[in-house]
């Protein structure tokens, strides 16, 4: 792999920054996913997840690591950034650029190195919907990237409010096939002679690593990645029914709505926005993404991504987002309904005041007019 970028990834080595906040949703926020897999496999299989024994279980145990942090990535400006950086792009040629941005870090954690004590290097997946997955690479350098690396790359960047969620996995060298037990996911990492790379690729374990690894945790990575821009959305709704709450409340007392014209039409645009994040604009309601139509490797891995769709609920979780947006809606319209009321008023007002004032001038008229008929008789 081409020489780690020292300034990039080791944050003790920059220039001294004040630490940007990164937002999480709870303090078990970072580990929500694992619930969610934990609790979906109990609630399908009606059992403990960890009642069933998997040699998986005997390996060590690693973290994949999903980020979001901006509505969208400029891929071509990634690209530009990381090899800048020296990061080696696409190290397994996949073919998936520009659907995915891949490449490895040098992982020099002595508590996640292995019996050998050899370096070893953690796989960075970056996508276009501002989301990036993290293979076994220290948080801190991948705080520096996401926070700081990527941002000029980024569009409506959220640097202050970064989502980050995270799974457990294991490699299995007995397995030929990947999947997921429960809150794991197993790596099959068992390689055929014809699957080896050469070893002129610039990787520190290319002899224990194929195409299919990569991807395998690619198909993966892009399953995180959507339900973790999933979450975003679900954190913004949250907020956003939170600063509606009281509407409900104030029409149940029929007590007046003491709304702006400025506030209506501001939350009536956040919510037309994350409807369309949702559903025109992003790959989160589509059965199979575009990564794996324009993959020429593109056999298997819808396995693997429905795999993740499943564990996570996502289909069950984007229902449910879609039915409170829904409830949203029904506010937002009693909203604008408030306004157009109003601006009726506003104009029945203008309306009166105008006969007013014409029937004010008529009366003057005729004062003045009956003033001057009575004056030649008065002579």
């Amino acid at each position: 792999m081409a020489t780690f970028f020292k300034d990039a990834i080791n944050p003790s080595q920059a220039t001294p920054k004040s630490p940007k906040r990164k937002h999480l949703r709870s303090p078990a926020g970072k580990n929500s996913l694992r619930r969610v897999a934990v609790e979906a496999q109990r609630s399908r299989d009606g059992k403990e997840i960890r009642s069933t024994p998997s040699d998986a279980s005997q390996s060590t145990t690693k973290t994949v690591t999903a980020y979001c942090a901006a509505e969208q990535y400029d891929i071509s400006h990634v690209a530009k950034i990381l090899k800048g950086a020296g990061y080696h792009l696409d190290p397994y040629e996949t073919g998936l650029y520009p659907q995915v941005v891949h490449t490895e870090i040098l992982n020099n954690t002595p508590s996640q190195r292995t019996e050998d004590a050899r370096p070893f290097t953690g796989d960075v997946f970056i996508f276009p919907s501002g989301t990036v997955v993290a293979w076994d690479v220290p948080e801190s350098t991948m705080s520096f990237l996401v926070g700081r690396s990527l941002l000029p790359a980024a569009q409506h960047p959220h640097p202050d409010q970064i989502e980050e969620e995270d799974l457990e996995y294991t490699e299995d060298p007995n397995r030929d096939v990947s999947a997921i037990r429960g809150d794991t996911i197993v790596i099959g990492t068992k390689t055929q002679p014809s699957d080896f790379l050469s070893p002129t690729k610039p990787s520190a374990d290319a002899d224990t690593r194929n195409i299919d690894t990569v991807l395998a945790k690619i198909a993966f990575s892009s399953g995180l990645a959507r339900s973790t821009k999933l979450a975003v959305l679900e954190t913004l709704l949250s907020s956003y029914l939170n600063s509606t709450s009281s509407i409900p409340r104030l029409l149940s007392i029929g007590g007046r709505l003491p709304f702006t014209r400025p506030f209506i039409l501001q939350k009536t645009g956040q919510l037309l926005s994350l409807r369309a994040q949702l559903n025109l604009y992003s790959e989160l309601t589509d059965s199979l993404p575009d990564l794996f139509w324009d993959s020429p490797h593109e056999k298997g891995l819808e396995g693997y991504y429905d795999m993740v769709g499943r564990a996570l609920d996502t289909n069950v979780r984007i229902k449910v987002l879609n039915e409170k947006m829904d409830y949203a809606q029904e506010i937002a319209s009693v909203l604008r309904q408030q306004l157009s009321e109003r601006h009726g008023v506003r104009l029945e007002w203008i309306i009166i005041l105008l006969i007013t004032v014409e029937v004010g001038f008529a009366i003057r008229q005729e004062v003045k007019e009956w003033r001057e008929r009575q004056g030649p008789a008065g002579a």
